[in-house]
């Protein structure tokens, strides 16, 4: 079965980390379903019962973002809210349509990973700040797998490290 690739980028065409990703998952169409939250509703009004069908279709879900203000881009936490609905993401005997399934995160973090550590500047690794969406995943049922990142976008990172970053990206999805 093919893996979701939920893809909530605000500026995507400014981006050089999550643009990079997509060119490499569009290399193996049969494995990827890739689903853009920003191109589909600009205007961020969510078809929950399109949405939900499309996860219910999917045994491994991936969440690919950037990092922004250590969170992530506001159009997934509507998502999140809107779509993992009572009586369908939890809490009735109908409800839980996400058990099971695997579920990762892969971010773009601007700053180094030294820096996303607990002796480093911000005192917090990233996987420590996604730790909500862990418990979240956690809530509903679902199988969290590790996230994967790219650190340093915003430091103009080298073309090398971006295009072993993409292959790394792969081999993260095909072991979910």
């Amino acid at each position: 079965m093919k893996t979701l690739v939920i893809i909530i980028h605000p500026t995507l065409e400014n981006s050089l980390i999550n643009k990079r990703w997509i060119e490499e998952l569009k290399k193996y169409p049969n494995q990827y379903t890739l689903h853009n939250l920003y191109s589909l509703y600009p205007d961020e009004k969510i078809d929950v019962e399109k949405e939900q069908q499309l996860i219910e279709a999917h045994d491994r879900i991936v969440f690919q973002f950037p990092f922004y203000w250590f969170n992530c881009p506001p159009l997934l936490k509507k998502w999140l809210d809107e779509v993992f609905t009572y009586g369908w993401a939890y809490g009735s005997t109908s409800g839980y349509k996400v058990a099971n399934k695997k579920i990762a995160l892969a971010i773009s973090a601007g700053i180094t990973k030294e820096d996303y550590s607990e002796a480093g500047r911000y005192k917090y690794t990233l996987e420590q700040l996604a730790t909500p969406f862990e418990v979240t995943f956690n809530y509903v049922k679902a199988n969290y797998r590790p996230l994967f990142a790219f650190y340093n976008a915003e430091n103009n990172p080298s073309t090398e490290s971006i295009e072993e970053n993409a292959k790394e990206y792969i081999a993260f999805l095909e072991a979910l």
